[in-house]
């Protein structure tokens, strides 16, 4: 009988170890992640993260797109990136491929893959916001894009945050740390600076 007993306490302290393992771990694979920023809902991450953003693209452009006609930096010109919209960016010698004269927004939106909402994301421009009117949106306003810059951000619905006509490039550059990207869209007049 004592051994009968003894195996039964074994069995049961054994299934109640089990389950406590079991559970510890379900939370641990249910914990929801940001896909944007990789980082766990309970970190409350606010500030744009575009390290699953796709930097090279085609050489394409939206319909309606016109070129500039007095661009700063003509097609061909090297320049320097002075904006940091992912790692490697800043600081990376650049050639210009495109020069197109547009309203470009910052927007905020959720993305359509879930996760937490996307702050202030540069730059979509008017030509790629779908059936877009004429005239240039003020901030405040919704729109959806065609865009897919980032993973969830095409058909997403977008609140935009600021709107400036400015001239916007197509370019192709290395990234500090040695990724080639080719087409890159889109960086404005205002974060390049002529290299010397």
């Amino acid at each position: 009988m004592k051994k009968s007993k003894k195996g039964v306490f074994l069995f049961s302290l054994l299934a109640v170890l089990l389950l406590v393992l079991g559970a510890c771990s379900n939370n641990e694979e249910t914990q929801p992640t940001n896909k944007e920023t990789g980082n766990t809902n309970q970190e409350n991450t606010e500030v744009m993260d575009h390290s699953n953003m796709d930097m090279s693209s085609s050489s394409e452009v939206p319909e309606g797109l016109k070129e500039a006609e007095k661009p700063k930096y003509t097609v061909g010109s090297k320049v320097i990136i002075q904006s940091d919209h992912m790692k490697g960016m800043k600081g990376a010698e650049a050639t210009i491929v495109g020069a197109y004269d547009t309203t470009v927004y910052t927007v905020s939106y959720t993305p359509t893959t879930g996760g937490e909402r996307v702050k202030d994301h540069e730059w979509i421009i008017h030509e790629e916001l779908i059936d877009p009117e004429a005239e240039p949106l003020e901030p405040g306003a919704e729109a959806k894009t065609e865009a897919a810059h980032m993973e969830g951000m095409a058909g997403a619905p977008l609140e935009i945050d600021s709107a400036e006509q400015t001239t916007v490039y197509m370019v192709d550059f290395t990234t500090t740390d040695g990724e080639k990207v080719t087409n890159h869209k889109w960086v404005t007049e205002s974060e390049l600076s002529p290299a010397e």
